[in-house]
């Protein structure tokens, strides 16, 4: 008898044991759980369809129909409006700020990964006789911290980053939260067996950790990679605390739009301004154009990291 034979007659869908059979699902359970799937999904994109709608509608359409899937009048004079804010150089502040908020996530991205997978990996080995101790001062901060001025004191005074990106990177790269759920991934998921054969084989522990740990690590340095793109593309905070008005090159996307929008809403309130202005403002689809350029961009890096959770969980096992 073949192996293929055996598997066939020892195969849980012929014999209706096993798993296979206790995670059965029906054919109506199937359809009603894909309709339900279908409709959350709609309920997600909706909103996001309606906001780039109305940023593309005209203020009198606005005015006129109030929000609408169908407005009165197409218009793209949000878009104007922001195309046309130039720096002291003649050059578009938003292409500027654009360009100034991709290199800070891909920067800050990649040193925040090197900082926090690495030093998750030390915490996680038990041969490290002092993973006690750095683990608690590492775990401090997540319950206390020691406050905007010290920390401020310390950034611009003895660092001396006021006014350089390393003021919009360095205070977002580390996280005590992200390095505890990576040495707790290392504990977890990295078999002692891997590290043991790459000792075995004359490896050193920064070879066994590129080579042997982080390609079955994919996932968990996904999601830590996701999470700090998020923060480093929507952070505007750190720009304000840290960079002078009189800077303009160094403020990121989210600062510009920000700021943008308090002088929007500034004028558009001041019955003085609006005097003194003829044009009508673009305030409200100005807002919806603020949020589909802060948004759609940052929606294109999910698939990205989507492929490696996918093929994380694939690479690397321990046969034995």
């Amino acid at each position: 008898m073949s192996v293929t034979e055996i598997r066939k007659k020892s195969s849980p869908q012929e014999t209706g044991s096993g798993m296979e059979r206790f995670n059965a699902i029906k054919s109506g359970t199937n359809v009603a759980y894909s309709t339900l799937f279908i409709l959350l999904a709609i309920l997600c994109v909706i909103p996001v369809i309606f906001v780039i709608i109305i940023s593309f509608s005209s203020e009198a359409s606005i005015g006129k129909v109030g929000y609408s899937f169908v407005p009165a009048e197409w218009s793209t004079d949000a878009y104007d409006y922001v195309w046309h804010l130039r720096n002291s150089r003649g050059m578009p502040t938003i292409v500027l700020a654009f360009l100034t908020s991709i290199g800070l996530t891909v920067v800050g991205t990649l040193i925040g990964l090197t900082l926090i997978s690495t030093m998750g990996y030390v915490l996680s080995r038990r041969s490290f006789k002092l993973r006690g101790i750095y683990t608690t001062l590492i775990f401090i901060p997540m319950i206390f911290n020691g406050g905007l001025l010290s920390t401020y004191v310390v950034n611009t005074q003895l660092l001396g980053m006021k006014n350089t990106y390393w003021a919009l990177i360095f205070p977002l790269a580390c996280s005590s939260f992200y390095v505890i759920i990576m040495r707790t991934f290392f504990q977890t998921t990295v078999p002692d067996e891997i590290i043991e054969s790459g000792k075995m084989d004359g490896a050193s522990q920064l070879r066994i950790f590129v080579q042997l740990v982080l390609p079955i690590s994919l996932p968990a340095i996904a999601t830590i990679a996701l999470f700090l793109t998020f923060a480093y593309w929507n952070d505007w905070y750190q720009a304000s605390l840290y960079i002078e008005s009189k800077m303009h090159d160094l403020f990121p996307l989210q600062y510009v739009l920000v700021n943008i929008e308090k002088n929007i809403s500034y004028l558009a309130n001041n019955d003085f301004a609006m005097s003194a202005n003829t044009t009508v403002l673009p305030s409200e689809t100005m807002r919806m154009a603020i949020v589909v350029i802060a948004v759609v961009p940052i929606m294109f890096s999910y698939p990205f990291f989507q492929k490696y959770f996918i093929s994380g969980l694939t690479i690397g096992a321990v046969k034995g």
